[in-house]
């Protein structure tokens, strides 16, 4: 993908900035920032913040939801030139290869030959590369009975919609993030919990940003 010079030039270093971090927040956190947080995190005013996201609607790389707390949006437009931006960088600079040796493997019940191997292990390998892969790290117990711990990692598949019974991503009333089992019910949408302690969460506004492919845990 070629980034001409006019996508380049149409934007000023600082605005080029705000698309980044929009990005980056909805990588990390699958869901957008309010202005108040961009503000906070790029350290500028919220007014200079509304500014620069006001000129960014104008020139089409963000989507406008008025009268939503959470409605920084990419667009398409946008996208392609982040992609674009990534893609120069790649070429500049090639990433070097990551991942754990794969030796062998190992028996949990009878015991099997040990034959050591010549692989590598990586998440790349094993879950594939691209937008539609992310991971978020787990904070808090309600998924403990799925063997789901505080702390872990779980690898997630971008996605709208999603089969009862599936673990999500789930995003309620339009900011609150969730990671549970979800199952579609008359009207609403029921996230259940996996912990007793806990009680279903019961939406009829609930949009789905990904399902749980992996699960990663460091001991």
């Amino acid at each position: 993908m070629h980034l001409t010079t006019n996508q380049r030039e149409q934007l000023t270093p600082r605005q080029l900035q705000l698309l980044k971090t929009i990005a980056s927040f909805e990588m990390s956190q699958c869901y957008s920032p309010t202005i108040a947080e961009l503000a906070s995190k790029l350290e500028i005013s919220r007014s200079t913040a509304f500014e620069h996201i006001s000129e960014l609607r104008k020139k089409g790389h963000l989507s406008a939801s008025p009268g939503k707390a959470r409605s920084l949006k990419l667009t398409s437009k946008a996208q392609e030139l982040l992609s674009s931006l990534n893609q120069l960088h790649s070429n500049a600079a090639p990433l070097s290869s990551t991942g754990i040796s794969l030796v062998g493997r190992i028996a949990a019940g009878e015991p099997i030959e040990a034959i050591e191997n010549k692989e590598h292990l990586s998440l790349t390998n094993q879950f594939g590369t691209g937008d539609e892969m992310f991971a978020l790290e787990v904070k808090g117990q309600s998924m403990i009975e799925d063997d789901i711990c505080d702390g872990d990692y779980v690898i997630c598949r971008r996605s709208s919609v999603a089969n009862n019974g599936e673990l999500v991503v789930a995003i309620v009333d339009d900011e609150n993030a969730t990671l549970k089992r979800f199952y579609k019910e008359k009207g609403r949408a029921r996230l259940q919990p996996a912990n007793e302690q806990y009680q279903p969460i019961y939406s009829d506004n609930c949009r789905i940003e990904g399902v749980v492919v992996g699960l990663i845990r460091k001991f």
